[in-house]
């Protein structure tokens, strides 16, 4: 979350900002600076009624040596009704002081000055479109139709077993899966990323942590009994390790990567965005997270992004490079690229990779610091992670671009992997 100091003192430059993110802070940053106002005069009260009452109590023993007792037994009166007023005080302050927490966790980041203005996904703005769209036959079909025929994926099975956006993997289809994973996982260990393998359920501190609660509440499966949810990414679990931790200077960069089966409730998207692989409840995704110097971390961005095209380029797709506009640009980053890749049976363009720079806005919610040598206290680190990749989408342009009269061809960097170079009957 943003930090009270910074709204304190820059209250129409963050307003300003925000608007870029279509979020009008105005009435929220007035009331976070006036019940922090509120705050430091119940501080002071508080901090008048201890001080008063540590005198007091000083003075009680010295009356009573002095056979004063009657003023003695009147201080201590004073006393009791003082140590009543600091309680009441510590429970107004406890209350302002989560009002506060919850007014602070609705601010969205601030977006970095490159951002663009726009209300969606229409007005991003493209950076680089690479590769060209493959001709494919007149007879060419969607990747739910290979699925089907080439019987890799059983949709109805996994509707059967759970229900709408849960689809079954099975044969080549299953294997294909596999070998996306662990050559993704491969190219990032290359890149220096520690593979960790995160728990697929987290706690309420956790999701608050990285801010998909409270902004993405309702899209996060519950397990309501135990409190717990359902990870929508593995963002969540693996920026959590450094939760309440404080680095050293020298420790940077932090890289991890993990592979996790994600899980999101997607509502509001009907008909053929939603075939087949589009839109999943359940989904398998290997994410890479950066923790870096805040003097650094742009530099950090911009190399995850050459990583994860890197990555694409093998994998033989076409594809574009999108920076996101504030309308698009999520709650919590400041910065986001996209990649997408073209699927050409369907003739249109598939998100499978977002990767973004959240600067110290989840550091703030985690209590992520490091300290330098040469600092007097601790600062904010700033956090990255990008989707290195996500598999569902990736999995539907490769069936749909690859589609041969012979069979569906797996590129040369999965042959290694697959154990095969074709689908076919």
């Amino acid at each position: 979350m943003l930090g009270l100091k910074y709204l304190q003192e820059n209250q129409e430059e963050a307003i300003k900002a925000l608007k870029i993110k279509n979020f009008d802070a105005t009435e929220i940053i007035s009331q976070i600076v006036s019940l922090d106002e509120k705050r430091k005069a119940t501080q002071a009260q508080q901090d008048a009624a201890q001080a008063e009452m540590n005198s007091l109590s000083k003075e009680i023993g010295m009356l009573f040596k002095s056979g004063k007792a009657e003023e003695a037994n009147a201080a201590k009166e004073k006393t009791g009704e003082l140590k009543n007023s600091i309680s009441e005080l510590s429970t107004s302050q406890n209350s302002i002081l989560a009002e506060l927490n919850d007014l602070l966790l609705q601010i969205p980041n601030i977006p970095h000055p490159s951002v663009p203005a726009g209300k969606g996904e229409e007005e991003n703005v493209i950076e680089k479109t690479i590769g060209e769209a493959p001709q494919l036959t007149p007879d060419a079909i969607p990747h739910w139709e290979l699925a089907k025929k080439y019987n890799l994926i059983d949709f109805e099975l996994g509707n059967k077993i759970t229900g709408a956006g849960f689809p079954l993997y099975r044969g080549k289809g299953a294997i294909l899966q596999r070998a996306l994973i662990n050559f993704f996982l491969d190219e990032n260990r290359k890149a220096g990323y520690e593979e960790v393998i995160p728990p697929l359920v987290v706690n309420e501190n956790s999701g608050y942590g990285t801010g998909q609660l409270p902004d993405k509440e309702g899209q996060m499966y519950h397990i309501t009994e135990d409190n717990l949810y359902l990870i929508p990414t593995a963002e969540v679990p693996v920026t959590n390790i450094y939760r309440d931790v404080i680095l050293k200077g020298e420790d940077f960069p932090v890289k991890n990567t993990a592979y996790s089966a994600c899980f999101r409730r997607e509502a509001g998207s009907y008909g053929k965005d939603v075939r087949g692989l589009n839109r999943l409840h359940q989904f398998d995704k290997v994410e890479i997270v950066q923790l870096q110097h805040p003097d650094k971390s742009y530099e950090a961005l911009e190399g995850m992004v050459n990583h994860v095209e890197s990555i694409i380029q093998k994998l033989e797709l076409p594809y574009r490079l999108l920076r996101l506009c504030g309308g698009d640009t999520s709650f919590t980053a400041a910065l986001t690229f996209d990649f997408e890749v073209f699927s050409a049976a369907q003739d249109k363009w598939l998100e499978v990779s977002s990767v973004s720079n959240f600067e110290a806005y989840q550091a703030n919610r985690l209590k992520l610091r490091f300290k330098d040598k040469d600092m007097k206290k601790p600062q904010l680190a700033h956090t990255l992670n990008g989707s290195a990749l996500a598999l569902p989408r990736i999995v539907a342009a490769l069936l749909e671009n690859h589609q041969t009269p012979e069979g569906i061809k797996i590129p040369k960097a999965l042959v290694p992997y697959t154990g095969f170079d074709i689908i076919s009957e």
